[in-house]
């Protein structure tokens, strides 16, 4: 990959650390909870629902971070924008669609072939079948 196309992503994504990292302040104040919050039954399930919405925003905004910090540590290493699997570049449009892609399109696609089941015995929904319900 070129220095230029480099420095490019590695400004995308020290920009997403920092919104991450500010975010991640915000989530952190608004877990606070006031008394005016646990009034009845009401309030006390809508405040936990809202801090059950904000833990699962906060590990995908975790996880993102993780990412980043990977593809930061890539581009250092000089082996950004290419697959993990078949080491060929990755498509430029698959890095502008998904900058923190470690696979090219068809690596990608084989994996997901061979993904026989999820955790939970379902098969993956990428493969455009039904899942079916117990």
């Amino acid at each position: 990959m070129s220095p230029t196309i480099a420095h490019k992503f590695k400004a995308i994504f020290n920009e997403q650390k920092r919104n991450l990292v500010y975010s991640q302040k915000v989530l952190n104040e608004s877990f606070n909870i006031l008394p005016d919050d646990l009034r009845d039954e009401v309030d006390l399930s809508t405040t936990e629902l809202e801090t059950n919405m904000r833990m699962r925003l906060r590990n995908r905004e975790a996880l993102f971070l993780k990412k980043i910090d990977e593809a930061l540590t890539r581009i250092t290493a000089g082996t950004f924008g290419e697959c993990e699997h078949c080491n060929e570049p990755i498509e430029p449009k698959r890095l502008e669609a998904r900058p923190t892609a470690t696979f090219c399109v068809n690596c990608k696609e084989d994996s997901e072939r061979r993904e026989t089941l999820h955790i939970d015995g379902h098969r993956p929904k990428s493969l455009g079948q039904r899942l079916r319900l117990a």
